[in-house]
């Protein structure tokens, strides 16, 4: 026998679970806060990028053809590291508004304009017309809504499950994707196309 084949579109089954049957799950002490530990994180990656860059200064020891790789190497590092740092900073929002802004400004994103935004996606997450980033462009929107899905549009959705596709799209969002929406909202809703996060008068 053959194997079925899967329609990713037409055979998808949303979970029947609420968002309150999840959140139940999980435990309560999850949700506890406590300011020490959470500042514990920031000073635990602080000592990360201490640390590299201190390697990084050494790098320039290095035999020449092992100092690109040792470059690259930290610059990964680094990257991860400081991301770290980016997921505690970008939640700041409800939490402390100074950290944000000193955390923020380290890494050269604006805090304020990403604290709106951010708050905004919170609040429609997933929703098609008002969420802020990470919008899908629907058939409507690549004028193909009364076109049936096409065999070519079928593989397209199947190969985007694929690691090398995931790869490519990491790479690219993070060298175009990236600057591309705090520079000019790229990615995000319609209505707000073109705004700049780094523009206090942006809508």
């Amino acid at each position: 026998m053959g194997a079925v084949a899967v329609d990713p579109e037409k055979d998808f089954v949303p979970p029947s679970f609420t968002v309150k049957e999840l959140r139940d799950c999980i435990p309560k002490h999850c949700f506890e806060r406590n300011t020490l530990r959470s500042f514990s994180y920031i000073a635990y990656d602080l000592c990360g990028v201490a640390a590299l860059v201190f390697c990084a200064s050494r790098i320039h020891a290095l035999p020449v053809y092992l100092q690109a790789v040792a470059w690259v190497a930290y610059w990964v590092c680094q990257g991860v590291v400081c991301t770290g740092l980016w997921v505690i900073a970008h939640e700041c929002r409800t939490v402390n508004n100074i950290t944000g802004w000193i955390l923020h400004s380290a890494l050269l994103v604006p805090y304020y304009a990403w604290r709106h935004t951010h708050s905004q996606h919170h609040k429609n997450t997933a929703n098609m017309n008002r969420d802020e980033v990470f919008v899908p462009r629907t058939k409507s929107f690549r004028g193909l809504a009364d076109k049936p899905s096409t065999e070519a549009w079928r593989l397209d959705t199947v190969f985007e499950e694929s690691p090398l596709y995931h790869v490519a799209k990491v790479v690219a969002q993070s060298l175009f994707g990236w600057p591309l929406y705090l520079y000019r909202n790229a990615s995000g809703p319609k209505y707000a196309r073109g705004a700049s996060h780094f523009n206090p008068k942006s809508v």
